[in-house]
């Protein structure tokens, strides 16, 4: 054990001659114990949210979306569709057609979009798993179906349960209609609402979603479609296979991931979460103020204790490196009291879900704050702690040794 360390762990542990000083001592390392605990509990819980945000979001989002460049619809006729659905992880390709329209219901009227699904569509579905009211089906036979956002069905008053009223849809008419005749500008058809989904109140008060056949009649289309929605097998390397459908499809299409999807969104996450650990690092070098009071008091009460080492040999660098490692020794207590002290919390908020959302009387998603421990974290942390510690602890310790030669027995 080297001999400055063996001091500083003395220094640390022994009664000092003034309680004062044990007092500070203390209170600096729960200060940064506990800021270290908050940082990663906050970290933590940002993480939990994220996860539910995403897993929401990725219910509904494919995990690649293929559009045009350049205008709303393409031809799917020459479109090498066969050749992406053998990529090696893809599952299936779902053709897909979005149009803004006019729905009605009753006396109710509310502008969204309608989203024609291909039918292979079901082999992927997760709404299944959100519905509110109804059941998800979309087409049967000849017979068409619609599902429609938790949102839309709030403004149109839809009731799945009556089979008589039908909702109305109406869009624009393609080609030279005359926009002073209602009844020529729009092409409407009728469709039976069978289930209400909620998944995220962007997507319930924007989406009716519809069979691909009814939609692509309602647009007057053949074979265009509005993009591809492609899902991914378990497993799947999403990054290798983005590659290889953006060489397949060409420079002329959009190849996005879910992230690219939703870009905005996952920024202003990430933004928020940096934001508030900034926040929190303040905190703690602010607390770390405690750290040098501490320090500085110890290097003045045993001033008559480095005279005597420096009597028996010690140099400014033995003498520095003593304090300098009480601090070192501060930050590590510290950090890793804080991390485990959060772990332990954020454990027991995984499993029990102590903290509860609201009244608790499931008017949210979930009930409890979600949680979601990620150990680089952990690791990024620890090192913040462990430097705002050391610097804290060489401020003092460079200023007040500065001078060797002023080190002597009074």
């Amino acid at each position: 054990m080297q001999f400055s360390f063996f001091m500083a762990r003395r220094y640390l542990f022994s009664k000092k001659s003034h309680n004062l000083i044990n007092v500070i001592s203390l209170v600096s390392m729960i200060g940064l114990g506990i800021g270290t605990a908050a940082l990663i509990v906050v970290l933590s819980v940002f993480n939990g949210f994220e996860n539910v945000i995403s897993s929401l979001y990725h219910s509904f989002n494919p995990d690649f979306t293929i559009t045009a460049k350049k205008g709303k619809v393409f031809q799917t006729a020459q479109f090498p569709i066969d050749k992406i659905q053998q990529l090696p992880g893809v599952a299936q390709v779902v053709r897909v057609v979005e149009e803004d329209a006019l729905f009605k219901y009753g006396d109710k009227q509310y502008i969204g979009k309608i989203m024609g699904l291909s039918p292979n569509y079901m082999k992927v579905n997760k709404l299944d798993t959100m519905m509110q009211a109804g059941t998800f089906v979309l087409q049967e036979g000849t017979g068409n179906f619609a599902v429609v956002g938790a949102g839309v069905a709030w403004f149109l008053g839809i009731n799945t349960r009556n089979a008589q009223k039908l909702l109305t849809i109406l869009v624009p008419r393609r080609g030279n209609a005359s926009s002073f005749n209602f009844q020529n500008a729009f092409v409407r058809k009728v469709i039976p609402p069978v289930g209400i989904f909620s998944v995220q109140q962007d997507f319930d008060r924007k989406y009716v979603l519809v069979p691909l056949r009814f939609a692509r009649k309602l647009l007057n289309y053949s074979d265009e479609v509005t993009s591809l929605h492609l899902f991914l097998k378990k497993g799947a390397s999403a990054e290798k296979i983005q590659k290889k459908i953006q060489a397949i499809v060409g420079p002329g299409f959009l190849v996005k991931n879910r992230f690219q999807q939703n870009e905005t969104l996952f920024k202003i996450m990430k933004s928020e979460k940096m934001a508030v650990f900034l926040i929190l690092v303040f905190i703690l070098i602010l607390s770390s103020f405690n750290m040098i009071g501490s320090v500085a008091i110890l290097i003045v009460e045993k001033m008559k204790d480095l005279a005597v080492l420096k009597s028996m040999g010690a140099d400014m660098y033995t003498l520095r490196q003593i304090f300098l490692r009480q601090g070192i020794l501060i930050s590590l207590l510290s950090a890793v009291s804080g991390l485990v002290v959060g772990f332990v919390v954020l454990w027991v908020q995984q499993r029990y879900g102590l903290v509860q959302l609201g009244s608790g009387n499931g008017g949210f998603i979930i009930n409890a704050y979600p949680v979601q421990m990620r150990w680089p974290d952990f690791v990024y942390v620890f090192i913040t702690v462990f430097v705002i510690g050391f610097a804290a602890a060489w401020y003092p310790v460079r200023f007040l040794l500065k001078d060797y030669k002023k080190i002597k027995l009074a």
